[in-house]
């Protein structure tokens, strides 16, 4: 039908279907900030104002727009550029990675047309429909005031991060040590202070340290093309995927001769169709046995969501036709939901093939066994005054990011494969997919485009592999991705973990003996971290060393989909058990929860000697924790928290208030193959392209890299352009993950920095007649003291091309032996119903120990997004399944995700030290806030009403049992 659109003020004439949505229309006619996010309504992605009023374009008919006024994110009233609204989520850091700033925008833009000055509970309940999973929600409220105010012709100063410099701690403390001395009346030794470490501790810097704007946030707030559904291929064919309804079942025969006869099909793939090529979906190093148990497509099925074919076709409507046509005999077999059932000798075997490699114990269904010990633990226990057990039961979820994975693959003019994904290993994606379509590594280009939360799991082949092969297959480019229920279906998943804990605590609760045993599921594949061995880091009983450690975790097969990293691995389900645990047995020795944290945490100068045992006899040097905040920390927790005037406190009624604190360590001590390199280029304007290797990079890292190369060359930060998402310019990068990678990228793009400057400073020696060691490099601007004359950078940069014929360049390797640790302290207080068993969030103090700060914004944000995830962990997020493994959880509608109405007030305070092994003294922070979240909050819950869930989500159904539970073992026992 045809239909006449007023869009962005410009009349339009378009001929739709009658079933086609609004946001489809608005896509294909190259609106590409209405993001294609969940298309349920729920996420908010694809908002756009319709007569005036925000609206999901996913589920509007196209048709009932018609005649209507529709503005987009591209259609916002700007005079130069951007909008007041626009520069404000610049200006705040509101747009972290892009994903949902379009629609935060347009109903914030709603809000203020009709009321210029909201306040904050207006704000909330206008970006109520909006979700976000990165950077949370006080940047965009943040934004939404200041243009609120700008737009009235106030002045609106920019709310500046809450940072505790060095210079306000307590000395020992800014070193990362405790503030009282021990209970022996023994202060804590000091660190060893290296070169670096000193060389940082008073440093002036001119750009790092600075809340400079995200170097993508224009494009983001604009709608510009960013992400990988926003980029076209001429003669474009659609994948579609037949996923198995089964959790588990042997394929016996599948025909797919109807399927192929379908006009505009060009290609339908079955196991029969590709090599047999085991593989692992995860990175992992040449030295690391495995397992590799995956392969492209399968006989074999095993879980519901599972690949079974895979169609191209002209359209993707076409493509779906053809799926049911394809005729599937399935041999359906028993199945394993729960790991515990996985160890029974007569539960089904689940990788029986010949063909995979590297798993434990196939024929018991263990992907993965770890052990390690410290001392000798049951000698400990038979030492200690007091031994206090608990178990400790976390549910699937969903890492959930807004944008679905995607991804694109075409042949170049040359033949060479390009896949443009929304992958945070490009070139682990390479590496696979070379193997995998047997091509030569140079035949196979990678582009990372801009991704819409990630969050560990993009760092796996997810569609890449079935993608590229349709377009060997071909030859046309191909598109394929996951709508969000194919997401919550067949992608990657946090899986359950049973978390057994046995401590045992002198009078004076020094922890003699500590045991952490951990049961889990890999889901079908063998894609977690702990499925290696060589990557198994016991973290979190690290955070409180004692004389004799062990830990233990078995890692099993279920038919549930794989599991994947989802932000800290696997370090925020053992923090929650262990700090929930911890509270315990301070309340068995009578001793303030904080005081026993104290006596017992790990200490500057500590040797981490479960991770040394878990290296298996490997070098791995000195293991020693070179810096630490987490005294401040919990200091600033305690004392924002108004911890010893409200712990304790005796309620009652029906409403029970309570506080709660917990810590949490992040990094891994044990990084294998650990390199990266940089490449840098000088240009005859003074600005500098920067080519970065990077493993699993997130969007600040842009902004990071330049800062860093700004501060070590002495350039401005917007000369730099920072390349990190295409295999064919960028070096290889191995690292794990986004810790290990900011480490690896900051390390080598200063390294070439360092280059960089002697070279520029001496061709500038020659220019100015002058030692290049006398010369000084500020701000672009080369000067000898003394003397009134200078050069640019610029002015150096073509002295060297067109006098010296010389085209200026570096190169780097760095290697991280490996990647520090960092800490963090989550303070919470709540209020529980009783009669409900609801619970209400009333505030959450968050203190992270960040380093030397680089750019205090860009971590803020991503601390409040980590802190949003987190309730979402306590309190509500969980996946379930029914009793054929079939997931009842698949859209945003029935998966609470916290949005800006649910979000209790949140204050970040990040605690300034200085790493020596971080550039400039930095620390990575990605991840380690989420994991005090859930134990902070379980905490404050036991502390209001004595009754400790220990299964997360706390639901009010959850709670409410226990506390009858609690109420009925209470009651004196009748004769």
């Amino acid at each position: 039908m045809e239909l006449e659109l007023h869009i962005n003020g410009v009349i339009t004439s378009v001929n739709v279907d009658a079933t086609e949505t609004l946001l489809s229309l608005l896509r294909r006619e190259g609106y590409c900030g209405t993001r294609q996010g969940c298309e349920t309504g729920d996420c908010g992605a694809c908002t756009v104002l319709v007569d005036g009023i925000a609206r999901p374009s996913c589920v509007m008919l196209a048709a009932q727009a018609g005649g209507c006024t529709v503005m987009t994110a591209e259609g916002l009233p700007a005079q130069k550029g951007l909008s007041t609204l626009q520069q404000a989520f610049v200006d705040v850091g509101a747009a972290p990675c892009g994903f949902c700033a379009s629609g935060m925008l347009l109903s914030a833009h709603a809000l203020l047309q009709r009321n210029n000055h909201p306040d904050e509970a207006e704000i909330r309940e206008a970006l109520s429909g909006n979700l976000c999973r990165c950077g949370g929600y006080e940047k965009p409220i943040q934004a939404v005031e200041r243009a609120a105010a700008l737009m009235r012709g106030e002045q609106s100063k920019l709310v500046e991060p809450e940072v505790i410099h060095q210079s306000e701690q307590n000395p020992l403390a800014a070193l990362g040590m405790d503030r009282e001395l021990t209970s022996s009346g023994i202060t804590d030794r000091l660190p060893v202070i290296t070169s670096s470490m000193s060389a940082n501790a008073d440093a002036t810097f001119t750009v790092v340290g600075k809340s400079l704007p995200n170097r993508n946030a224009v494009k983001y707030v604009t709608g510009s093309p960013a992400f990988v559904a926003d980029y076209e291929q001429r003669g474009m064919l659609y994948g579609s995927i037949l996923a198995s309804p089964h959790a588990h079942a042997v394929i016996r025969d599948i025909d797919v001769a109807e399927a192929r006869a379908l006009p505009g099909v060009h290609a339908v793939l079955t196991y029969k169709d590709v090599p047999r090529v085991p593989y692992s979906s995860v990175e992992r190093g040449l030295l690391e046995s495995g397992p590799y148990d995956q392969y492209m497509l399968d006989y074999n099925v095993r879980y519901v969501g599972d690949r079974v074919a895979l169609v191209v076709a002209e359209s993707a409507e076409i493509a779906e036709e053809a799926l049911k046509l394809i005729q599937v005999e399935y041999e359906v077999r028993p199945h394993i939901l729960d790991p515990r059932q996985a160890l029974d000798p007569n539960a089904p075997r689940l990788h029986p093939e010949s063909e995979s490699r590297g798993i434990f114990d196939a024929s018991r269904n263990v992907a993965m066994r770890v052990r390690t010990e410290v001392g000798d633990v049951d000698q400990g226990f038979s030492e200690s005054d007091i031994i206090v057990e608990g178990e400790y039961i976390l549910p699937v979820t969903q890492p959930a990011p807004l944008e679905p994975h995607h991804v694109t693959t075409y042949l170049d003019e040359d033949g060479v494969l390009v896949v443009r994904s929304n992958t945070q290993a490009p070139h682990h994606v390479r590496r696979t997919l070379a193997r995998l379509l047997d091509l030569p590594l140079r035949k196979v280009r990678v582009i990372r485009s801009e991704i819409g939360g990630g969050f560990g799991i993009k760092q796996e082949i997810i569609l890449e592999d079935l993608c590229a092969l349709a377009t060997q297959v071909t030859g046309r480019p191909v598109t394929l991705a996951y709508a969000h229920a194919g997401a919550f279906t067949s992608s990657r998943v946090r899986p359950a973990y049973i978390i057994r804990l046995k401590t045992g605590v002198t009078q004076d609760g020094r922890i003699v003996a500590n045991q952490m045993a951990l049961l889990t599921g890999t889901g079908a594949y063998a894609t977690h971290p702990l499925t290696a061995a060589e990557g198994a880091v016991p973290q979190a009983l690290s955070l409180y060393p004692s004389p004799h450690m062990r830990y233990v975790a078995e890692v099993l097969y279920t038919n549930t989909a794989p599991s994947g990293s989802f932000r800290g691995y696997s370090s925020p389900q053992e923090i929650f058990a262990l700090e929930s645990h911890l509270d315990e047995v301070a309340k068995r020795v009578r001793l303030d929860a904080l005081e026993l944290r104290r006596r017992n945490w790990i200490r500057t100068g500590d040797e981490l000697s479960l991770a040394k045992a878990a290296a298996a006899g490997r070098d791995v040097g000195s293991l020693l924790v070179e810096s630490s905040g987490l005294a401040e920390c919990l200091r600033v927790v305690e004392e924002k928290l108004g911890w010893h005037i409200k712990r304790g406190v005796v309620n009652n009624g029906r409403m029970r208030r309570g506080v709660g604190v917990a810590l949490s360590m992040q990094g891994n001590p044990l990084a294998q193959s650990s390199t990266s390199g940089a490449i840098m280029k000088l240009n005859e304007d003074g600005s500098l392209d920067v080519f970065v290797g990077a493993g699993n990079h997130e969007d600040n890292e842009y902004t990071l890299l330049a800062q860093i190369v700004a501060e070590t060359l002495g350039v401005m930060p917007e000369s730099i352009v920072v390349y990190m998402d295409d295999t064919a310019l960028t070096p290889a990068a191995l690292g794990e993950n986004a810790t290990s990678t900011f480490y690896l990228a900051g390390g080598a793009a200063r390294k070439a920095a360092e280059q960089m400057r002697r070279q520029i400073l001496a061709i500038a020696g020659r220019m100015l007649n002058a030692l290049p060691e006398s010369l000084k490099l500020s701000e672009g601007i080369i000067s000898v003291p003394n003397v009134n004359q200078t050069f640019t950078v610029a002015q150096v940069a073509a002295y060297a091309l067109y006098v010296e014929n010389r085209q200026l360049m570096t190169n780097a390797s760095w290697r991280v032996a490996q990647s520090p640790l960092t800490f963090a302290a989550i303070g919470a207080e709540v209020e529980v119903d009783t009669e409900t068993g609801a619970i209400q969030i009333s505030r959450i103090i968050t203190a992270v120990d960040v380093g030397r700060m680089l750019n205090p914004m860009l971590s803020e944000t991503r601390i409040q997004g980590e802190v949003v995830q987190g309730l979402g962990t306590a309190l509500s997020e969980e996946i379930f399944y029914d009793q054929k493994g079939r997931p009842q959880t698949k859209h945003f509608d029935n998966y609470h995700v916290y949005n800006a109405v649910d979000m209790p007030p949140a204050q970040v305070y990040q605690v300034e030290t200085t790493e020596p092994a971080g550039p400039f003294g930095a620390k990575a922070i990605s991840d380690v806030a989420l994991g005090a979240v859930a134990p902070a909050i379980a905490n404050a819950v036991a502390s209001a009403t004595g009754v400790r869930p220990p299964q997360l989500p706390l639901t009010p159904e959850r709670m409410l049992r226990a506390l009858h539970a609690h109420a009925q073992s209470q009651q004196p026992v009748r004769s």
